[in-house]
This record gives C-alpha cells, structure tokens and sequence, in this order.
C-alpha cells in the first residue's frame, strides 16, 4: 500500500497510552493509517529526526474564531479551537457562518447561556455571525447582567438555552462573573438542562475577588454544589486568574470534590495576566482594590496600552466602549516568588488541561480583524496568549524549569481537554491521540526550540518550534512555513437534536 504521507523516524507520543518511541507514522484519507518502522513507500514524506511528534493541542477556550486567529493558533500547535466558556447564539446560524469561512483549525462553540439571558430581558438579538466578546458588554444598559430574572425571563432563558444544545451546541458557556444578577435557582435550572443532554458547562466563577463574601472560593463552592445537587459536568475555566491569590484553597475544593467523584474538571494557561472587557462588572466595584490585592494600574486597554489611573478613569473608558479589550495583570510572576508558585499550582494542577483563553485580535480602534492578511498586520493586537499557550507552556514548564515531564505535559495540551467533552461529541473522541484508525490532527515540533514569541509590547509575533502542522490529514504548517491556502478545518459538533431540524 502507498500513504499519502510518512513521518519518519520522529518521537511519537501518546499522552493516553503513554507510547513514547522514535518511529514511523503514516496517513491515509486524513486517518492515521499505521505506526512503527518499516512500513512502506508515500507519496509524500517528513524527516522528523530528533523532533516530537504529538496529537493536536485541543484548546477548549479560543474565542478568536477567525481565519487570523487560527493561523497563529496553528503556530502554537492547535489543531482543534473551540468557543466553550461564553459560547454562541443562535448555534445553527454560528456554525452556519463559520462554514462560509476559510477555517484553518478545527471549531466548534457551546450554548451562550449568558446571551440567553439578554435576549430574554428583552431589546436584544443575537447574531451567529458576530464575534461572541461583542455581545458581553456592547451596551450600557446592563439589566440582563446585573439584575435577577423573573419566572418568565427565566422560562426564556431556558427555552432558549435549550434550542441552542438541540442545535447541537458542545454544552452550555456560563459566563457567571459578567452576569452577577443570576441566582442559583436560575443556575441550577440550566445546570439540569446541561446534565439532561450529558453536556458540560464551562463557567467563569461568579465572584473574583479574595475576601469574603462574594469571594472566589464562594464561587468554587458554589459550583462544586451545582455539581453535586444537578449532577452536571461543571468545568471551571481559567483556574489561575479567577482565583487571584486564593490559588491555593482553590485547588483543595476542586481535588476533594474529584475525591467525591463530583464531575468537576478545570484548566488553566501560563500568564499571570488575564484578558477581558473593560465593561465587566467586576471593574466598577468601588472596593476592586481591597477584594482583589490589584490596582487600577494593572488593568490595561489592549488597543493603545492605556492603563487606568484610578476607578473614574476606568469607568469613562467603560462608558465610551464597554466591549474594549483589557489586560489584568493579576499576578507579578516575574518579581514575586509566591506569585509564579501559585501561577504553578494552577498550571500543574493533576489532571488539568491547558486552555488559551485566546482573545480575538482587535484593531487600533478595538474593532475586530477579520482579514485574512499573512503576517497578521503590524497595529492589530491581543493578549500574547492568542499565540503562544502552549508553546510558553512546553518551553517554560518542560524545557527550562523542568517542572513537569514531556508526556504529561502534552496529556493537557491534547488528551485531558479531549476527555472533558469527547462523551459529547463524536468527532473528539477520533483526536488527541495517535493510534490507528484516529484521525490525523498532529503537532510536530523541535523540542530544543519550541517558544512563544508574543510579549505585551509585542502581542502578535507567532510562536516558533512547530515545524510541521497536520490537521485532518493537510499540511497546514510544512518546515516552519504557513500554507496560507490551507483551509482544513471542519466543524465540531454535537449531534442536532431531530426537533432543532
């Protein structure tokens, strides 16, 4: 027989079955056709010598979802980005759209419950065809976010919830801290609807805060007892920066509720700042400085690098754009030793995937890029994570520090996010791994170079380290170089519900 492709002599990993040998990997129809040595002539070849030859990296929480976002993701070793925290609305009408893109990586999106919940407020229509961050705070009339719902806007909520996973939506995006008007009887009932369709949810925790009340431990034990009382798959999303400095209690809640076989999974990414909008509720809190151990100066616009001054200057920036892009640099890992150990805690943490939180890239004026220019164009910006996770991730973590060990590291870059939503959805379960039969999603890189290159100064240099890029079977990366008409990707998707069509 002749593969349409041959790795040769690489070290293929599989985090799953911890197989770790150089080798041969070949492929055919996008399927991995065989693994071992002497397996036969291929149409096309690839010397991997003293390079690693892994599954995909599977990033659960990507909100870029665009061309521009996935070609730097493909630097970073993604294979599979997917909209799963805050998630979309309508799901039909977003998968529908994104079919129409030229999607380099392969996608998919959760039910945005958080939309939802606006739209059922009322003088709201979602849009599949916008960007999801520009629904959570484009308006000043914040009542869907800040206010408790009624019988009947929850009824809505629901309802719509529910159209949504028919649609065939990967679980329900629970953006709970952008929408601190939610009680928990309007939580649970969402809760119920996610472990009727055995679908997780991705939630941003309620409070971000480190003292009581409304902390972020409120918040762990909040969902650990949705978990409980529902039974639904609660995964906690960014455990380093919604927890701040309260890292440490965090990750004893989580790991006594796993003890308990409570359906409780997290992940976390490698920075000590995080991103949002500046319009989030969180900011406006007079007493930001004292519950979160920040100040006003460590939040940052990402379209001209403004930080604020004080809570005045924050909200006026609120008020003229709420939807703007913000860096929070929550934690100084650079100067602070107890800091990078809690950042460590959250990134190590056993079982734990590594996920981007990538943002969308945005223009000098905060609009959104959707070109399709290669090199992405010199004025648009975005938190360094939107392109280089995992490779700072394998360079500080494997490489330098020396804090976890290779196979496992690549566990949570592919086959840990992998298991939080393959019971949902079929196409998952055919990726992050490298067997026969599964699909060819796989990252090859040179393990000696592998590194991000992003800085907040310099937010949109792609990573360097991934040599060759596979996604279904197509070169999308080929020593070092982009294929810029390489257009893989194929939608990820719950199976559509027969009431939905």
């Amino acid at each position: 027989m002749t593969y349409d492709l041959l790795i040769r002599n690489g070290r293929v990993i599989d985090p799953e079955t911890r197989f770790d040998q150089v080798c041969d990997l070949a492929i055919t129809d996008g399927t991995i056709a065989a693994i071992g040595t002497d397996l036969g002539p291929a149409k096309d070849e690839i010397d991997a010598t003293g390079l690693v030859v892994s599954p995909g990296f599977i990033d659960i929480h990507a909100h870029g979802q665009s061309v521009a976002a996935d070609r730097m993701q493909a630097f970073d070793g993604v294979t599979t980005t997917l909209e799963l925290e805050v998630g979309t609305l309508p799901v039909g009408e977003w998968y529908d759209d994104q079919a129409k893109k030229q999607r380099v990586l392969h996608y998919g999106t959760a039910a945005a419950w958080g939309f939802a919940r606006r739209a059922a407020f009322g003088g709201f229509t979602p849009d599949g065809t916008r960007n999801p961050t520009e629904h959570m705070a484009a308006s000043n009339d914040l009542r869907w976010s800040t206010d408790t719902a009624n019988a009947e806007q929850t009824e809505a909520v629901v309802s719509l919830t529910r159209q949504a996973l028919e649609e065939g939506a990967i679980g329900i995006g629970m953006p709970n801290g952008y929408l601190p008007g939610a009680g928990l009887k309007e939580l649970s009932l969402i809760c119920d609807l996610a472990a009727e369709f055995d679908r997780p949810t991705y939630t941003h925790i309620a409070f971000v805060a480190n003292l009581d009340p409304k902390s972020s431990v409120d918040s762990y034990i909040r969902l650990i007892g949705l978990a409980g009382a529902t039974g639904a798959h609660m995964h906690i999303c960014h455990l380093n920066s919604t927890s701040l400095q309260d890292i440490d209690r965090a990750v004893e809640l989580i790991a006594k509720a796993q003890e308990q076989g409570l359906p409780v999974t997290t992940e976390a990414y490698p920075y000590g700042t995080g991103s949002t909008v500046v319009g989030a509720g969180f900011f406006s809190d007079p007493d930001f400085p004292q519950r979160t151990g920040n100040t006003y100066n460590d939040v940052q616009l990402v379209k001209n690098q403004h930080r604020f001054i004080d809570r005045d200057d924050l909200l006026s920036a609120a008020h003229e754009d709420p939807s703007d892009l913000v860096l929070w640099h929550y934690l100084d890992v650079d100067a602070n030793e107890d800091h990078r150990r809690m950042l460590d805690v959250s990134v190590t943490y056993p079982g734990g995937s590594i996920a981007s939180d990538a943002m969308p890239w945005v223009r000098p004026d905060g609009s959104i890029y959707d070109g399709d220019d290669w090199p992405l164009p010199s004025e648009v910006s975005a938190h360094p994570r939107s392109s280089g996770t995992f490779t700072r991730f394998l360079r500080e973590y494997v490489r330098e520090r020396a804090v976890i060990p290779l196979v496992e590291a690549l566990a949570k870059c592919t086959i840990y996010p992998a298991s939080v939503i393959e019971r949902c959805t079929p196409q998952i379960a055919r990726k992050g791994r490298l067997r026969e039969g599964f699909d060819a999603d796989i990252t090859i890189f040179d393990p000696a170079t592998i590194t991000d290159r992003a800085t907040f100064t310099d937010m949109n240099k792609p990573s360097e380290g991934v040599i060759h890029l596979i996604v279904g079977g197509t070169p999308v990366i080929t020593e070092g170089k982009l294929d810029t008409s390489a257009a893989p990707g194929q939608p990820i998707r719950c199976p559509v519900s027969s009431i939905a069509t």
